[in-house]
């Protein structure tokens, strides 16, 4: 049997598509919190969501992540909901 070219730090699968998936809600909440019209606001959630993200970067037990997507989702649904208010 040969040698794997994977380095030993190589994700498994689920890990790869929940990467992803954290990936995509952050980009999505980037995407909402630009279009907040206050300026200062904006900067205030983007740092919040930038720190966040940040903070739980090295998080590897799966409940946990999973929990922080719900979480995550929770809090760019409400966003998203606001922000539609706002405009209204």
């Amino acid at each position: 049997m040969g040698v794997s070219r994977l380095p030993s730090a190589a994700l498994t699968f689920k890990q790869f598509l929940q990467r992803q998936k954290v990936l995509g809600i952050y980009r999505n909440m980037l995407r909402t919190i630009r279009q907040v019209p206050d300026k200062t606001d904006r900067k205030y959630l983007s740092e919040w969501a930038r720190d966040e993200f940040k903070r739980n970067k090295n998080a590897t037990e799966q409940d946990a992540v999973r929990m922080m997507v719900t979480q995550a989702n929770k809090h760019l649904e409400e966003l998203q909901g606001s922000l539609a208010l706002a405009k209204s």
